[in-house]
């Protein structure tokens, strides 16, 4: 089967502005940056409502088989956004050891996680307390991310670019 879906550049804009004093003192930085993911062929979005009880929003392995799950190889960039104006959301990321960290995730904010351009989440991360938790040859696959709310329901937005 032959497909008529060409592939795209992804864009992706970090921007920082900060004025002090209107400007008025020279006292204005302003930061950007702009990477392109190239032949990004599948984009994932979604708005959920996570509750305080923990679910697992995305998984990975070498095959994808439903919605919310991808071959680890091909993603390329996740961005998620908590968009609940109170509270916060933990994200729990697990890799193929059971090696797991969590991550504070609060009101407005988002964690961007950019995977290795050659291999997606394939030996991206290790969460040991051991001295080799540094070393290449400990990181392991990232196999899921999970998430809670600490203390009433939030929307949470997901963003998967893959190759």
């Amino acid at each position: 089967m032959s497909s008529t879906i060409q592939t795209a550049g992804l864009t992706i804009v970090h921007t920082e502005a900060w004025t002090l004093n209107d400007g008025t003192h020279e006292d204005t930085v302003n930061s950007s940056n702009t990477q392109v993911i190239t032949n990004v062929a599948d984009i994932y979005k979604r708005t959920i409502l996570i509750t305080t009880s923990e679910v697992t929003l995305l998984t990975f392995s070498s095959a994808a088989a439903q919605a919310g799950h991808f071959v680890a190889a091909n993603v390329k960039y996740m961005r998620f956004t908590n968009k609940d104006n109170t509270n916060f959301i933990t994200l729990t990321l697990r890799n193929q050891d059971n090696d797991e960290v969590a991550i504070k995730l609060d009101k407005g904010q988002s964690f961007i996680w950019n995977a290795d351009l050659a291999n997606g989440m394939v030996d991206v991360f290790n969460a040991t307390q051991d001295a080799d938790a540094a070393s290449d040859s400990a990181l392991g696959d990232l196999t899921n991310i999970q998430a809670d709310a600490n203390t009433a329901s939030c929307h949470l937005e997901v963003f998967v670019a893959c190759t």
